[in-house]
């Protein structure tokens, strides 16, 4: 068969950039049957892409042209014209991005990491909530095959009405190793840390970084304890003591650093569609406090310390568990997250490619 793939995603530094990435690179190690067409669409970082495509090894061929993301919600989430392949020729299956769903006489699949646009409106910026709207208007009529992180995505589409019959769940994995203790020691003085520290990922409201504070401010009570909060561009948080808010936009290592260096990774979100930071995590050998529902129960499984996010009096009790069982949380962690790998994802992917064919 012949695949397209839009890895347009690739340039931006977010979850779905290195789910894209990855994806790629482990279809084309696993994949010697199939021919892959990649496209890409830039207007100003057309040479990031191409630096992607040239480290890549396999069978494939690239297109990568100058358009815009703006240029491409215009032409196929709103208008919906040109089919893909105008653009990279004839293809038997077609894997869109999360930002459009071009016209495609091909098998049509996509991957819904999450609904969070849609279920928070106003937590999105509204340029993005309504490419996310009407691109998810063209799945639910026109996607043959819909990739979701988890169980309880799928569930939640159901809800907004897609056939869930269509929908296949593929479990995604961490992309960071654990740091060496020289890179830990690096980010801590580059950032003012001393001693030891709790790590909160992400300042989203949904992200529960309020109640997670107050968690920790009566953790912390006679305790030389920090919390180390990466901040969401957009979602700022007030300083105050205990608190070092980490804005910079942090490389892998980095932010590996962070992790492995951390005491604690404090994650009772409201909600998720996978929850990689507790992979993430785990890999790091860092114990894990999350949410008891949606997705991060699936992801954690019995190697996390799981709490209400919704009652700060239980996120400040796992806090305090995840401290006193350190060891033996780690070591669960660890022996979870080999279930998860990106060749595993590649595998579960290429399997429905396959289904083009039925």
């Amino acid at each position: 068969m012949k695949i397209g793939i839009d890895i347009s995603s690739v340039i931006y530094g977010t979850g779905v950039s290195h789910y894209t990435e990855k994806l790629v690179e482990n279809l084309l190690t696993i994949d010697k049957d199939n021919r892959y067409k990649l496209f890409g669409g830039s207007l100003r970082r057309m040479g990031e892409l191409d630096s992607f495509v040239g480290s890549l090894s396999g069978s494939f061929e690239s297109k990568i042209l100058p358009i815009p993301p703006t240029l491409a919600d215009l032409i196929w989430n709103r208008l919906h014209l040109l089919p893909i392949e105008k653009l990279i020729g004839a293809v038997d299956v077609f894997h869109s991005s999360d930002w459009t769903q071009p016209p495609a006489k091909a098998f049509k699949v996509t991957t819904i990491h999450d609904l969070a646009p849609i279920r928070f409106p106003k937590l999105t910026h509204p340029k993005i909530y309504a490419a996310h709207k009407k691109r998810l208007e063209w799945v639910k009529k026109e996607a043959d095959r819909i990739i979701v992180p988890s169980e309880a995505t799928k569930k939640e589409m159901e809800s907004y009405g897609f056939d869930t019959g269509n929908v296949r769940v593929i479990p995604e994995a961490s992309y960071i190793q654990p740091a060496a203790s020289t890179d830990v020691a690096r980010i801590k003085q580059k950032y003012n840390i001393t001693g030891k520290y709790l790590l909160s990922i992400g300042t989203n409201p949904r992200k529960n970084i309020g109640r997670i504070i107050k968690a920790f401010d009566l953790v912390r009570a006679g305790e030389d304890l920090k919390l180390v909060v990466i901040v969401t561009p957009r979602f700022e948080v007030e300083p105050r003591r205990g608190l070092r808010l980490v804005a910079d936009k942090l490389s892998q290592k980095e932010l590996a650093a962070f992790y492995t260096g951390a005491e604690v990774l404090v994650y009772p979100s409201l909600y998720e569609g996978f929850g990689l930071p507790i992979l993430d995590a785990f890999v790091c050998g860092v114990p894990v406090v999350t949410s008891n529902l949606s997705s991060m129960v699936e992801v954690a499984g019995d190697a996390a310390v799981l709490v209400d996010p919704y009652e700060v009096e239980s996120i400040m009790e796992g806090i305090g568990r995840a401290l006193r069982g350190k060891l033996g949380l780690s070591r669960k962690g660890m022996a979870r997250v080999n279930r998860f790998s990106w060749e595993k994802t590649a595998k579960m992917t290429l399997e429905v490619y396959s289904e083009a064919k039925k």
